[in-house]
């Protein structure tokens, strides 16, 4: 339900949205048919990682899991670069740093304490707040890919 949700808020001339999912969450990004390393996703995240949920939180935004840890920091410098500007749209909640639960990837997120997973319009809200990163982020992410490459 997200993924298809999302696919309808992306705005198109950011090309086709690319989704997958997974027991936990769903996977997004544009380009190749397979996953890339530089991501958006929304996830369920265990206490272990956010010590702030009682039970579970929801985790949404971008992802960088390159396998260098050098490119995740380097992305994420490129993006907190320009954080001013997403900061706009995106607002205070984002953390951008190390990922939750894997050390070497880098995130720019937030996350949602113990949310109603019964709640008919969690998908909905997800695929909001995951589309609101990628109009944010995508720019970014892309003129940091050309520019690596």
């Amino acid at each position: 339900m997200v993924a298809d949700a999302l696919r309808g808020m992306v705005p198109p001339e950011l090309g086709e949205v690319r989704c997958s999912w997974h027991r936990y969450g769903v996977k997004v990004w544009f380009g190749p048919e397979r996953a890339t390393r530089l991501h958006y996703e929304a996830q369920v995240v265990g206490p272990k990682h956010v010590p702030e949920a009682e039970v579970l939180a929801l985790e949404v935004g971008f992802h960088a899991e390159e396998r260098d840890p050098r490119r995740n920091e380097a992305v994420l410098a490129h993006l907190v670069g320009g954080e001013r500007g997403w900061r706009k749209a995106l607002g205070p909640a984002p953390v951008a740093g190390g990922f939750l639960g894997h050390d070497g990837w880098a995130r720019v997120s937030e996350v949602w304490l113990d949310p109603d997973l019964s709640d008919e319009d969690l998908g909905v809200e997800l695929a909001a707040r995951l589309t609101d990163y990628v109009e944010a982020l995508e720019p970014s992410v892309r003129s940091w890919t050309a520019s690596s490459a």
